[in-house]
């Protein structure tokens, strides 16, 4: 027999579907409930709402279990890569290599953008941040492509577009830092892999021979497989509400990117440089800061250590360590901030405080860390995490439109004013 729920109000009880997920998570079906009994649910945030039924990412904080489409985030990170991820979150399975192929040479076939987006990036002052600039380039494709503006496009433009935001999306971050930085625009090098192309895009200087270290493509293949899913967050949910207006993906996707570009969603690791440098600008004593951080009276806590989502440990922040310390033992940086990091990182790791607490760092620590080894700027951090997070948004958005969902419309309980008449401003 199908579960149930009971509601009472006011003595009167009203019987409520129960769902369950393919993992055991149980919700209960209150899609009816304003119809039934004119009651809506109260939930600040969203924090305990279910909005979507979804077959992207499973995703379980208390045991520190993250999965796309099944497969285990550690596993992914050790076999796979970037690409073939991002097949898997879109399209529900692992390429064949025919598949593969396919998928990765119509990605190069598409890396170009129009050159009067040029014009558009040049509007811009050297001033401006990378995100919003990142935003406007993404969202500036439904001028050039405006067939993707049709809400019943085939399955073939589908594919297109998400072909076109996959390729397209470093370039425009890589230029999102040459405008930062004044530095003349790269054109994407179609010999590179996904990774090493964006990094000479980013890095290389006119008429210069520039090669990719592999380590370091290496790591920012693993950062971005990390960060291309992670359920209903903030930004994800904000593409699928967009999307559920039958928006096209490129609007919808550039209003992810500014959900993201919010210092409670995407700017965690700038958070934890920005502290680093806070300690080093102090003398550097990681022993002082890391009382501090024990000393509730203090006021200060240590940025990239636990996770709001995640009770146990963040999977994702054991993968990529590895990453972070192959980087730092390949390029051998001499980086006060970094040696304070991993100072913080061996006592975090060591300290009864942290470990009962279970304050183990985690990937926007280290994330944080290795863009600093790669001469990222901090205001870039929050670009590289949106072009790991692409993957998932197209994911998300397609999944809605597939499955025809209704538009986005979350109530509210009205605090405000009751009927009041108006007075003439020569009375008030």
């Amino acid at each position: 027999m199908s579960k149930t729920a009971e509601l009472i109000i006011d003595g009167k009880s009203y019987t409520l579907p129960v769902v369950e997920g393919s993992e055991g998570e149980v919700a209960v079906d209150i899609s009816e409930l304003l119809e039934k009994a004119k009651v809506i649910t109260l939930d600040l945030g969203y924090k305990n709402t279910g909005a979507t039924k979804s077959a992207i990412t499973f995703l379980d904080g208390d045991q520190g279990i993250l999965r796309y489409r099944g497969y285990a985030i550690e596993e992914l990170a050790e076999k796979s890569n970037f690409l073939e991820v991002a097949y898997l979150l879109i399209f529900g399975e692992l390429p064949s290599k025919q598949q593969y192929d396919k998928f990765t040479y119509d990605i190069k076939t598409h890396t170009l953008v129009h050159e009067d987006i040029k014009k558009i990036l040049d509007g811009f002052p050297s001033t401006a941040h990378p995100m919003g600039v990142l935003a406007s380039l993404f969202c500036s494709q439904t001028a050039f492509y405006p067939e993707s503006l049709d809400p019943n496009r085939s399955a073939e433009g589908v594919y297109l577009s998400i072909v076109r935001s996959l390729a397209k999306m470093p370039t425009f971050a890589a230029w999102a830092y040459k405008n930062a930085v004044g530095h003349p625009v790269n054109y994407p090098d179609n010999s590179q892999d996904y990774c090493s192309r964006f990094i000479k895009m980013m890095f290389a200087l006119p008429a210069e021979q520039y090669e990719v270290d592999p380590v370091v493509a290496a790591a920012l293949d693993k950062l971005l497989i990390l960060h291309a899913d992670h359920e209903q967050n903030c930004s994800t949910s904000t593409v699928r509400i967009v999307g559920s207006s039958k928006a096209s993906i490129y609007s919808s996707i550039s209003a992810g990117i500014n959900a993201l570009w919010g210092p409670l969603h995407g700017g965690a690791n700038q958070e934890v440089i920005a502290m680093l440098e806070n300690i080093k600008a102090d003398g550097g004593d990681t022993e002082k800061w890391i009382n501090k951080a024990k000393d509730k009276n203090s006021g200060f806590r240590l940025m990239g250590f636990g996770h709001r989502v995640y009770k146990n440990f963040d999977p994702r922040a054991k993968i990529i360590k590895k990453a972070a310390d192959d980087v730092l033992g390949k390029l051998g940086i001499n980086d006060p901030v970094l040696e304070i990091a991993q100072k913080l990182e061996e006592a975090a790791l060591k300290d009864p405080y942290f470990v009962e607490r279970k304050l183990y760092p985690n990937v926007d620590f280290y994330s944080g860390i290795i863009y600093r080894a790669l001469g990222i700027p901090q205001d870039m951090f929050t670009v590289m995490f949106a072009m790991g997070r692409l993957p998932g948004w197209i994911a998300q958005w397609k999944e809605l439109r597939e499955n025809k969902e209704p538009i986005g419309r979350p109530r509210q309980v009205y605090t405000g004013q009751k009927l009041r008449p108006f007075t003439d401003i020569s009375k008030r």
